[in-house]
């Protein structure tokens, strides 16, 4: 993403991913042990060979057996599962990556969904506004600690000038909010990067925000 570093960066917002991508490794790490604490059990039990299950009742010795067939198929399902699981999150992942034209083919309020989605994907509540009468708000972002920012959603082919820019900081502004954002499908001009500088207002083009979809989706893969 591009723009200005600020208290409410885009980038520092990435609580809940964290915490989805934390998940999904302690269920392989549990998933990992208890497959290792089974081979082990094998290896004691079948090449050490010890003495004393040999000398259980005959009806224990049956439900150790069947222990061990339960806890193979078990472990076999839980495996299967998981990489299934991997496999069509990975391919769901890699169909929510629109390139630019796909993003432009969209219809407008399609676009603002499209994008309020990846924030949520990084950790945002949105809120989807872009009716009349919001003063050029699309989405609401709120995050972490009651920060507030708005964002404009310009699905445009034609390069987006100063003025809008000009238009969203005093949208932001008005809204008595902390942070602005721009995402577009088009391209931003030089005019309009450099009067954002310095400013709490994030300007993020087409070619950036594929970008941005291809780190979240990777980002959630690992």
């Amino acid at each position: 993403m591009e723009g200005q570093s600020g208290r409410f960066a885009f980038a520092s917002r990435e609580r809940a991913a964290a915490l989805s991508q934390r998940g999904r490794r302690t269920g392989w790490l549990i998933l990992v042990l208890l497959t290792a604490l089974y081979v082990a059990w094998l290896v004691y039990r079948w090449l050490l060979q010890p003495a004393w299950p040999e000398s259980l009742p005959p009806l224990l010795t049956e439900l150790l057996r069947l222990f061990e067939l339960a806890a193979a198929f078990t472990l076999l399902l839980l495996w299967v599962g998981l990489l299934l699981r991997r496999r069509i999150g990975r391919a769901q992942s890699a169909a929510s990556t629109l390139t630019v034209e796909q993003m432009y083919a969209l219809s407008p309020k399609a676009f603002e969904h499209y994008v309020a989605a990846l924030f949520r994907r990084k950790g945002y509540r949105v809120a989807v506004r872009g009716r009349s009468g919001d003063h050029g708000v699309d989405l609401e972002l709120s995050a972490n600690g009651g920060r507030r920012a708005v964002v404009q959603c310009k699905r445009y082919k034609d390069t987006v000038g100063e003025e809008i820019v000009r238009g969203l900081f005093g949208t932001m502004l008005h809204e008595s909010v902390h942070h602005a954002f721009l995402v577009t499908t088009a391209e931003i001009s030089d005019a309009a990067r450099a009067w954002a500088a310095g400013k709490p207002i994030t300007l993020i083009d087409g070619q950036t925000l594929v970008k941005v979809a291809e780190a979240i989706d990777g980002a959630q893969d690992r």
